[in-house]
């Protein structure tokens, strides 16, 4: 499909992190209220990504954030989000860059969206069934595998049921 002027593929990554990106400027906005919160799993080793040290040390590859009553500053803009969250109750300014993105949920209404990684071949997708994760907001995790969310928590969209084999 390279060659294809149609990038279909391209597109639906395109318009999934539009789906991020208004949720996250709605909600720097707005607030999130009722029950809502986000889990952010994004890749900590793609260029532009900032995390303090001891977190790009303890999370190398991916790491997810939980947004949801302890965060502050949440800025948006088209390329990237900046947030500040606690970790062990010291304040850490983060920002991350849309595409190094690679899953978002909303645990509160059962939706959420698994990107593909950059650079990743179609082949190598690997969604693994949604894990549980205990987390509070401002905590974070190292993830094993791209598609980890609550389990319950959303539908997890595959793109490469769109994809030509």
């Amino acid at each position: 499909m390279d060659s294809d002027p149609f990038r279909y593929d391209t597109w639906i990554e395109e318009a999934l992190r539009g789906v991020i990106r208004r949720s996250l400027v709605y909600a720097s906005e707005n607030g999130l209220h009722d029950e809502h919160h986000f889990y952010l799993t994004f890749m900590t080793d793609i260029d532009g990504v900032e995390v303090p040290g001891y977190l790009k040390a303890e999370h190398p590859d991916e790491m997810t954030i939980v947004l949801q009553h302890e965060f502050e500053e949440l800025i948006v803009n088209e390329d990237a989000v900046w947030v500040t969250l606690r970790f062990n109750g010291k304040p850490e300014r983060l920002r991350i860059p849309f595409d190094a993105m690679i899953s978002f949920a909303d645990p509160s209404v059962n939706f959420g969206l698994q990107l593909k990684m950059p650079n990743e071949a179609e082949d190598d997708m690997d969604l693994e069934t949604p894990e549980a994760m205990n987390m509070d907001s401002g905590d974070a995790l190292e993830t094993d595998a791209p598609a980890k969310i609550a389990k319950g928590t959303g539908e997890v969209i595959a793109l490469d049921s769109f994809r030509k084999k």
